[in-house]
This record gives C-alpha cells, sequence and structure tokens, in this order.
C-alpha cells in the first residue's frame, strides 16, 4: 500500500471542526474551541452538524453528516479536519464514504474514541496517515492541558520523535518494528466484518473507560480471533483503561495476552480519554522497544 503523508499544520491555516459523531451538547464549547486556535494563529470552519443532531448523533441525519464529511475533505481552504468529539455515530457512515475523494485530497485527519472508526478505515482503504488526537469538545473547548497541548502541535507540525510510557509495566520485553495503528478498543472491535485491518505488521495501541475487565478480554478475544489480527499484531501498547472494576485482574489479563501470542505488552502510554494525551500518527513506521516502554517514529508522516 503507497502511503500519503498529508502536508504540515501550520499558522494561518484553516482547521475545519467536524462534528460526526455523538451530538453536541453545549456548542459553547466549540466556540470556546474555535476562539483558541484563532488566539494561536489559526482560521477555523465549523461543520453544520455541530449545531443539529438526530437523537444522540451530530447532525440532522447521517446524510448531512456524510455530505459535510466529504465537503471538508474537497475544500480547499481547509488544511486540517478535527473532530468535535467521539460518542456514536462513524460506524454508521463507513459504507457511505468516497475513499477515491479522500485520496485525492489528503489533508490532516484527527480524533480519537469513536473517531477510531474513521483514523483506521481512511488509512485502510486510502494508505492516508491519520492522528490519534485530542478533539475540539472534550479538550480545546475547555482549559487545554498544557503537555497535551504542546504534543498536539508537536505532533502536526511534523515533530514528533517518540512515544514515552510513565511507569510502564511490561510483558516479553523485547523489540519489534511495525506501524502504530489501533486507538479506543471498543470502536475498534466494532469493525469486526469489515475489511479493516492492514496487511502489515502492526504495532496495536489501545485505550478504553468505563469498561468492566471481563469485556475488555472479550474484545481482546473478539479481535484475536482474527487471522489478520492474529498474524499481523506484533506488539501492544496498553494505554489508559479508566474507571474499570478490577486493576489486578485487568494486569494479569495483558499478561497472558502476552503470553499466548508470544508479543510483547507494555502499558503505561499517554492514549486515553483523560487529559493528558498524547497526538499519534496511525499508519507511521515506528519501532516498539517494549523493555523501555518507548516508541520511537522511524520515517517522516508529513509533508
Amino acid at each position: 500500500m503507497e502511503i500519503i503523508k498529508p502536508k504540515k499544520l501550520q499558522k494561518g491555516d484553516t482547521i475545519g471542526i467536524l462534528a460526526i459523531s455523538g451530538r453536541i451538547k453545549d456548542f459553547k464549547k466549540i466556540e470556546n474551541a474555535k476562539k483558541y486556535f484563532n488566539k494561536c494563529g489559526y482560521k477555523v470552519k465549523i461543520s453544520s452538524s455541530c449545531n443539529s443532531n438526530h437523537r444522540y448523533m451530530a447532525g440532522c441525519s447521517d446524510e448531512e453528516c456524510i455530505n459535510t464529511f466529504h465537503d471538508f475533505f474537497s475544500d480547499p481552504n481547509i488544511n486540517t479536519i478535527l473532530c468535535a468529539r467521539g460518542g456514536y455515530g462513524t460506524i454508521r457512515l463507513i459504507n457511505e464514504i468516497n475513499w477515491d475523494l479522500i485520496k485525492a485530497n489528503p489533508k490532516i485527519f484527527a480524533g480519537y474514541s469513536d473517531i477510531t472508526t474513521l483514523l483506521n478505515m481512511i488509512y485502510k482503504k486510502t494508505g492516508l496517515i491519520t492522528f490519534h488526537s485530542p478533539m475540539a469538545n472534550g479538550d480545546f473547548g475547555g482549559v487545554i492541558n498544557k503537555y497535551t497541548k504542546e504534543n498536539f502541535f508537536k505532533t502536526l507540525e511534523g515533530n514528533l520523535t517518540a512515544i514515552k510510557a510513565e511507569n510502564p509495566v511490561i510483558n516479553n520485553p523485547c523489540t519489534i518494528r511495525g506501524r502504530l495503528w489501533g486507538g479506543n478498543l471498543a470502536t475498534l472491535t466494532s469493525l469486526c466484518g469489515l475489511d479493516f485491518v492492514p496487511n502489515e505488521d502492526l504495532i496495536l495501541f489501545v485505550e478504553d473507560l468505563n469498561e468492566p475487565v471481563y469485556k475488555i478480554d472479550k474484545m481482546f478475544t473478539q479481535l484475536f480471533n482474527l487471522n489478520s489480527i492474529k498474524n499481523n499484531v506484533k506488539g501492544i501498547a496498553i494505554g489508559e483503561f479508566q474507571n474499570i472494576d478490577n486493576p489486578s485482574q485487568l494486569s494479569e489479563l495483558f499478561g497472558e495476552i502476552s503470553n499466548k501470542y508470544k508479543i510483547p505488552v507494555c502499558s503505561g502510554f499517554k492514549i486515553t480519554h483523560g487529559e493528558i494525551k498524547d497526538t499519534i500518527p496511525v499508519g507511521v513506521q515506528a519501532l516498539f522497544e517494549a523493555e523501555k516502554g518507548l516508541i520511537t517514529i522511524q520515517e517522516e508522516y508529513l509533508e
């Protein structure tokens, strides 16, 4: 697969804030994000779907969301698309996406949580590197954490060199290479049944929240029932699993996965629904030194 690298974020660029998942409950947060980016030297365009909803989803309909998604990629004045929030809705849109349009109009596309669907499907279908990153509503719409803010701009300006775990817990310490790929575990699992796993060596990174350990176990089991996951995932970088019921059982589960598939599994990465988070390029070639709790970026990922 040919890898497509979007252009770096530069001062004066236009950031498109796109609501394509859960509905925006407080539009003031979107306005706050706009003010923040304006202050930082960027222009901002807000999607119409930020101001409408159907049930628990953004936009007055799926059609509005997919049309806005296509319009944002087609718009030559938008340099970066930053998703407004996660929640639920992106899985409903997958079969309507014009992948050729995205491939012809490559640009930074960023978000996390339910946006995991789009980060990985865009990479799989087009080869465009995407970004697991903070979002407009929950991060830039409030008091943005200093580390999260600095890492976001550092990464989107093309200056990310490494991702480091804090207080890593390591299973099967060894070094592997692969392309960074993953995101929210539950959302990733929802893609089972679709052609979503790249046919190349992968460093899987995952996070989640509000899930009991038995469900996390079930989701990993479901993923590893796929031969494409079993054969292609060479290591797992574990982010934060917030609000779990039994941390010791979760650690035990990670050890079992490592032993069963004979792959390094290292926890402690700032991949999270929490306020302190790394921005990670999806699809970039990297070196995973599990014994050091370190992922080193091995290629340029932006033009």
